[in-house]
């Protein structure tokens, strides 16, 4: 199923340490120490998990082979490495789903009893990396924002010849790569991620985009509103130009006047050939592998317009890899993000002076 990198530990040194140095560096140029992907966060809700019963054997998998009621939380945030206006940040948004009290250990070694269980997902459901290799350059062209970053007042002849060079460097590596190893297939992924339109975070669907072991199995899953939560939607499509900040209000608004519901829904891998383990650009066949809901994901009428919400949000640590051995995620890209994440929560709690703490249940966030 994975086809380990040869020069895992050297590339993975290059990744931690760039992001390292951008989370340091940032305390500066944000004002705060900021994590190297999803920085600018835009609420932290109050929610429930309700594991199905009834399910079919091959989905009744790892933690949701026996049916139950779990307190959860939900992290909606921005993909961007940085901080700013949504219209410059983009569209590309994140939630980060912590489930409380489940049983055994996780895979982060150094807190393997904390009972929690997250995902890390985005509003898309490929990624734009498929190597260790190109995710090298890649993290430099968005930390570094080279290229990529618009420019006021910029003629239109200079921002057609810096787009070009962005995706020049993009596909060759900045000029590094030979052509047999240039970035095409993540640079199709790229150019899909960015047809993403700005949507309320609650109308989202969320992947994990990378697989992970279900048990038995290997799966992607996903987290998408119901259709009678999605159709109460108010504030729907947004105008990301109107405003510095547009995804937070609605999200809270929203919130506050009504509850919402979302499916968690697992996708077995049947092809290997046709639904790759390491190809994250490739997305895999509804119709060689459906969707089917497993759980359903609460979230109740609350009020999180508070700037206190933006505090607990900065405490708060996600991790793909913080999930039971059943849920292992699979393939390089997958396994770099366990010390990524880990490393870059450790070095941000350190530089913003916060306790750095796995909440046991949302009393331990939100109060009693």
């Amino acid at each position: 199923m994975e086809v380990a990198d040869p020069n895992f530990g050297e590339l993975q040194k290059k990744i931690l340490d760039r992001a390292s140095h951008y989370t340091t560096e940032s305390v500066t140029s944000e004002g705060q120490a900021v994590r190297s992907a999803h920085a600018t966060g835009y609420g932290l809700a109050r929610a429930e998990v309700e594991i199905l019963g009834g399910l079919a054997a091959p989905y009744a998998q790892g933690i949701y082979a026996r049916p139950g009621r779990h307190e959860a939380m939900v992290r909606f945030s921005n993909g961007n490495a940085h901080m700013g206006p949504d219209a410059w940040l983009g569209a590309v948004c994140g939630m980060g789903l912590k489930i409380f009290d489940i049983d055994g250990p996780t895979l982060l070694e150094d807190e393997a009893d904390s009972r929690t269980f997250d995902y890390a997902m985005i509003n898309h459901p490929v990624f734009f990396v498929n190597t260790l290799e190109h995710y090298v350059f890649i993290q430099q062209l968005f930390l570094e924002r080279i290229g990529v970053a618009p420019v006021s007042n910029e003629p239109p002849e200079k921002q057609r010849a810096r787009i070009h060079k962005f995706l020049y460097d993009w596909v060759t590596g900045m000029g590094t790569l030979p052509p047999e190893r240039w970035a095409w297939d993540d640079l199709g992924g790229f150019l899909s991620v960015a047809q993403v339109k700005p949507i309320n975070l609650l109308l989202s669907t969320y992947w994990t985009m990378g697989a992970v072991r279900h048990g038995d199995y290997i799966a992607k899953v996903r987290i998408a509103p119901t259709p009678a939560s999605a159709e109460s939607i108010v504030r729907r499509t947004l105008d990301l130009k109107s405003g510095r900040s547009v995804f937070r209000p609605a999200l809270v608004s929203e919130l506050e006047e009504r509850a919402h519901e979302f499916e968690i829904q697992v996708q077995l891998c049947t092809d290997l050939a046709h639904m790759p383990v390491e190809e994250l650009s490739v997305r895999w066949s509804e119709q060689l592998s459906p969707f089917v809901t497993v759980a359903k994901l609460r979230l109740p009428k609350q009020d999180i317009g508070g700037d206190d919400n933006f505090a607990k949000m900065d405490a708060t640590s996600i991790n793909p890899w913080r999930v039971t051995e059943a849920h292992r995620p699979l393939g390089n890209v997958m396994r770099v993000r366990k010390e990524a994440y880990r490393q870059s929560s450790i070095l941000r709690h350190k530089l913003n002076k916060q306790p750095r703490k796995e909440p046991k249940n949302l009393a331990e966030v939100f109060g009693s």
